[in-house]
């Protein structure tokens, strides 16, 4: 489609001030910007760059904690910094949309995914009920959602990942808005899904004309949506251009770090020959109350000292193992060994010292640490339960533990979670699981929401501490590029089944199990015509067949599974 030359949205010397420390400081810091009509901008940068802060900007809204402090944002006309609230008010939702990350956090539970599509044309008076969801099934065919007719009449929880992120961009759709800002719409898919979403998006933008702004640290996958790349850094622009001159000949030193990352890879290691596993998955069943079955014989080992990669698409059910071994999930059939004794199968009939033995690292360090609570008594908590430790006992660990982790005792002690980055909650995250001295730790997608450069430093940060602590990791991951880094056996998953497994260096050699050659398949490339390419290939028109193992929604019970 020929790209419109009219300007839509223009903003200038954009300037946004944060409130902290008793004081207000710039984060964004005269920033430009010009999108026409139809048109898609990418923004990357490290995690604090302030893509989502203008991403926010260009609906004029400031996040809490925030003001635009200076410049201008001109949308058709219409100068926003000036607008009332009415005025903005009349634009969101309506005339500029906004697809959130997380799917999943963003729709209200209690109400079905069909009535939260129709809220906001019924809201502006452009449709009436009926006509709403007659449109709404419309989106839901166009972005090759199964069951279009149906799927809007189920919860958010009973449906899959990627289909939920799909229904968010229909939703972002219902009123024919001239601007959608996407930010990281697919950080948390797994690779299959993520085709589907960036294939649907792709499709939805060309079809009606719409502008778009996408938020992303993937460059790979900016490479495929944007046909501007903008670079930010510390809230200024680094520099832009087309996405094929910023894939071929980057300009600033930043931006060839950023093409430069996941340097990190460290060598494989071998099983010891006449080891006993730390853990032992043995021939696993389970089931959700009154549900299908989720794991279906499952088995493998992780031996000490060594980290097993569990790979595989949404619901495929390498949370719902983490559920299994941690107690949370009882089996229906097999068993859970540890140093070659079964676990007892649910965590309350388990001993102080066998809980202590097997700790956890959540994807969403937002979500996993109470923001009320001051990061000491996070940290705190676990080693004083674990290990009776109390007063200056107490004080010492939880300082040796943010040693661990590279952050100073000082200056985070006595810190509350919003005031940290998303790099450094995760790495509270790592320090309350070593909190309690366990000899295995899993991994639960911990790079997933965090920048490449970030995710980097945690992948090193976390191969520092196996090898001091000598851990035993299971790594849950969607992130072949994370596989690669940092695993020495990797396990494939689909449909709750183990379809292929072994080391790392082999299972990355054909020829592969067709599911495993699939994921691997579907790792995008620093390619613009990458995902066009792989569409044709695969023999798809546009959407919704491009991953063709996504599990059938009326499994409804599955889709809400990982912990």
């Amino acid at each position: 489609m020929v790209k419109s030359k009219e300007v839509l949205l223009e903003i200038k010397d954009l300037q946004i001030q944060g409130y902290s420390d008793e004081q207000w400081v710039d984060i964004i810091k005269g920033v430009d910007l010009t999108l026409h009509r139809g048109e898609v901008l990418g923004l990357i940068g490290e995690s604090g760059a302030g893509k989502s802060t203008i991403g926010a900007a260009a609906m004029g809204y400031a996040r809490d904690g925030t003001r635009i402090s200076g410049g201008s944002i001109e949308f058709d006309g219409m100068e926003l910094t000036t607008a009332t609230e009415a005025e903005k008010r009349s634009l969101r939702g309506n005339r500029i949309a906004y697809v959130a990350q997380s799917a999943a956090a963003s729709f209200n539970p209690a109400h079905k995914i069909i009535d939260q599509h129709t809220e906001a044309p019924l809201q502006y008076r452009l449709k009436k009920r009926l006509e709403a969801q007659e449109d709404a099934i419309d989106l839901y065919n166009r972005l090759r959602l199964p069951n279009p007719e149906e799927i809007g009449f189920r919860y958010p929880h009973q449906v899959s990942g990627g289909q939920l992120q799909r229904a968010m961009t229909a939703m972002a759709m219902s009123c024919r808005p001239d601007l959608i800002i996407f930010d990281e719409p697919t950080t948390a898919l797994d690779v299959t899904t993520q085709i589907e979403v960036l294939a649907a998006i792709r499709d939805i933008v060309d079809q009606f004309n719409t502008a778009a702004i996408y938020i992303t640290h993937d460059l790979a996958v900016v490479a495929q949506m944007a046909d501007t790349i903008k670079v930010l850094l510390k809230g200024e622009e680094v520099e832009e251009a087309t996405t094929k001159e910023m894939l071929d000949n980057p300009q600033e030193d930043y931006t060839k770090s950023l093409w430069a990352v996941r340097s990190f890879k460290r060598p494989q290691k071998s099983r010891p020959k006449d080891g006993v596993p730390l853990i032992s998955v043995r021939n696993v069943d389970a089931s959700y109350t009154g549900g299908a079955k989720v794991l279906d014989d499952v088995s493998f080992d992780v031996y000490e000292g060594m980290t097993v990669a569990v790979v595989g698409e949404s619901g495929s059910g390498k949370s719902t193992t983490a559920r299994v071994i941690t107690g949370l999930l009882p089996p229906s059939k097999g068993e859970v060994l540890f140093k070659g004794e079964p676990f007892p199968p649910d965590y309350r009939n388990r001993t102080k010292d066998q809980l202590r033995q097997c700790q956890m690292i959540y994807q969403m360090a937002d979500t996993a640490l109470n923001p009320k609570v001051r990061i000491s008594e996070i940290i705190g908590r676990p080693a004083a339960f674990y290990q009776g430790l109390r007063g200056s006992e107490l004080k010492s660990r939880v300082d040796e533990l943010l040693d661990l982790i590279e952050l100073e005792p000082s200056k985070f002690y006595n810190r509350y979670p919003p005031e940290l980055s998303g790099g450094q909650k995760q790495r509270i995250g790592i320090a309350r699981a070593l909190a309690a001295n366990p000899t295995f730790i899993i991994c639960d997608e911990v790079t997933s929401a965090l920048d490449q450069l970030v995710a980097e430093g945690i992948l090193r940060l976390l191969d520092r501490l196996q090898k001091e602590l000598n851990l035993a990791y299971m790594f849950i991951t969607h992130d072949l590029a994370t596989v690669r880094s940092i695993a020495d056996e990797v396990v494939v998953m689909q449909h709750g089944k183990v379809v292929e497994q072994g080391p790392k260096d082999e299972m990355f050699k054909p020829p592969h199990h067709p599911y495993t050659d699939l994921l691997l398949s579907s790792v995008p490339e620093m390619d613009p015509d990458w995902l066009t390419t792989l569409l044709e290939e695969r023999g798809v028109d546009n959407v919704g067949e491009a991953a063709s193992s996504e599990i059938d929604p009326d499994d409804a019970k599955v889709q809400g599974t990982n912990i």
